[in-house]
């Protein structure tokens, strides 16, 4: 994949994957706090902004981590998003991904993963899965358009006191 600090550009050159840095954290912590992000992406549930701040340092420290792959995604200079993983075993990883309802819409989380999946097949991963809850369209939609296929996998998910079905779509090398 390169430098670990080097971004990753699409064909959307507006879109690009890097570390998290300082700079990126009220932009995180809006997403982190976000009770429209927190419908469909399993984020703890804070009682205060300052209560997301460890979860923030803890994202950045894992984007500068060569075993983890956790990535801002960035329009121009500004994150709108971030990737993290949610499982890693042998040649498979499994993503999660975030973006701040502001640019929902818009392409980014879709630039951002299959910036991702690239990255990941570079980097000698031959199998990239990622989930969503069943009721989380877009997401589902986003990873079709990627090319991601429905895997057999479902689960049952126990998330802020109601039971999602979490559907499985992956793209194979």
């Amino acid at each position: 994949m390169g430098k670990l600090n080097h971004r990753i550009e699409p064909e959307n050159p507006g879109i690009t994957l890097g570390p998290i840095e300082e700079k990126d954290r009220e932009e995180i912590l809006d997403i982190l706090t976000s009770p429209a992000v927190a419908l469909t992406y399993m984020v703890p549930q804070f009682s205060a902004r300052e209560d997301a701040i460890p979860l923030f340092f803890r994202l950045a420290e894992l984007s500068r981590d060569e075993n983890r792959f956790v990535r801002g995604i960035f329009l121009g200079s500004k994150c709108v998003g971030f990737l993290n993983d949610v499982e890693i075993e042998n040649s498979t990883i499994e993503l999660g991904y975030a973006v701040h309802p502001s640019f929902w819409g818009m392409g980014c989380a879709t630039a951002g993963l299959k910036l991702a999946i690239d990255a990941l097949f570079d980097r000698g991963f031959r199998q990239v899965v990622c989930g969503a809850f069943e009721e989380n369209t877009a997401s589902l939609r986003c990873m079709e358009k990627v090319g991601m296929t429905l895997l057999e996998k479902t689960d049952e998910i126990e998330y802020r006191g109601k039971i999602h079905r979490c559907i499985y779509r992956h793209i194979a090398r």
